[in-house]
């Protein structure tokens, strides 16, 4: 009975609540969430977020007339604490360096045409790096490293893209000690769109001839170093560090492009060819290449330009014998499923010439429309085989 007067009441009580809760609840409507809605306009400016601006450049007036008589002071007197704060405060971050040599601290310059880099001051300050105390150019290379470990996210500005392409002409990373900082640098290049590679190409190629080069050639030798290094330790173990002959890579194609566009040629095409490439396993990266097409796996035969004549010769022998093979063992594979009776010739490539027709006669039988075999009744086979030798010197 206690039991059955409980759950009445409770019952009773449930009904209670949810009738006075519809009558003291306002009915559900479009207008009234469109009244509780704020415009953010309609607040007071104290209590707005703030959206964050562009940073602010600062000025800096040293011209390069100016740096090379600092310069110039330093090495007579030794003295160098103006030259070693001129280039701590330079690059120490992507601002400083716009500011130290962007010709207008605050111009947009947003052209593939015109980078707004003061290339003559660039040329200046770094012809005279290698030629500083070993503290300065170390201080430089921190620098750098804090300015990369800075700007490693987020969005790229042009002022960015003036950074990196001011910091990838560092004459530092000629020497292997820099290769770590010089592979981030390049992964951070590499990773950028393709619309900022494309006004890296253009003010690439607006570089002068014998500065372009040293670029390349400095990408060039890192590939190989890292490739085949000449001392087990004298960098770190490829394994963790596999990502750094993707990001040169893919940088000097970068270089590439800008020599494509260019009219005429900044370089020879040749001059991009990687010798030391010829001593890798070639055929493993074509069949990569093969299997994975241009997806994340990368491989040299995604960027052709750098491979030689002699590597290109024989990945393109090797895949004519493979499309060879397998053509036939379809047509084999097809001849038996239909019972019908298998051609081993088709394994083959059988040209039948006449010893005094030997050109003519080989030329037809190669071309597209030849039906017909010529036997060759001669018993001299060493004599014939010269001739052939011959032919296919003349092709």
């Amino acid at each position: 009975y206690w039991t059955n007067t409980m759950k009445k009441n409770m019952t009773e009580n449930r009904q209670k609540y949810r009738h006075n809760e519809a009558l003291e609840l306002p009915p559900i409507c479009s207008d009234v969430r469109q009244k509780q809605r704020i415009s953010i306009d309609t607040l007071p400016p104290e209590v707005k977020a703030p959206f964050p601006s562009d940073p602010v450049i600062p000025l800096r007036t040293k011209t390069t007339r100016e740096f090379q008589e600092d310069m110039e002071r330093a090495g007579q007197s030794g003295d160098w604490r103006e030259v070693r704060e001129f280039y701590l405060t330079t690059f120490d971050s992507f601002i400083e360096i716009n500011a130290a040599f962007k010709r207008e601290a605050n111009g947009s310059f947003n052209t593939i045409d015109d980078s707004g880099v003061n290339a003559k001051f660039v040329n200046a300050v770094y012809d005279a790096l290698l030629n500083t105390p070993q503290d300065i150019q170390k201080s430089v290379l921190k620098g750098i490293i804090n300015s990369l470990l800075r700007e490693w996210k987020g969005p790229r500005s042009k002022d960015d893209l003036r950074a990196y392409f001011i910091l990838v002409q560092n004459p530092q990373y000629s020497s292997i000690s820099t290769y770590v900082i010089y592979a981030h640098l390049l992964r951070q290049i590499s990773v950028l769109s393709e619309a900022d590679h494309h006004f890296l190409v253009h003010w690439l190629k607006r570089l002068s001839a014998r500065r372009f080069r040293q670029l390349v050639e400095r990408l060039l030798q890192f590939i190989s170093t890292r490739l085949f290094p000449a001392e087990a330790d004298e960098l770190p173990p490829l394994a963790k560090c596999s990502w750094w002959i993707p990001s040169a890579t893919k940088v000097l194609g970068l270089f590439n492009a800008a020599n494509s566009v260019s009219s005429p040629p900044i370089m020879p095409f040749t001059d991009f060819y990687n010798i030391t490439l010829d001593h890798i396993d070639f055929m493993e990266e074509y069949r990569t290449w093969q299997n994975y097409g241009n997806s994340n796996r990368f491989s040299f035969c995604q960027f052709p330009f750098i491979l030689s004549t002699v590597v290109k010769k024989a990945i393109i022998q090797k895949d004519s014998e493979q499309q060879m093979i397998s053509q036939a063992r379809q047509s084999l594979v097809s001849k038996v499923s239909r019972r019908q009776r298998v051609d081993m010739n088709l394994l083959f490539l059988n040209i039948k010439v006449r010893r005094a027709q030997l050109l003519s006669d080989s030329l037809d039988e190669v071309s597209p429309n030849s039906n017909h075999c010529i036997s060759h009744g001669g018993a001299d086979e060493w004599s014939l085989l010269e001739k052939l030798i011959i032919l296919k010197h003349v092709f």
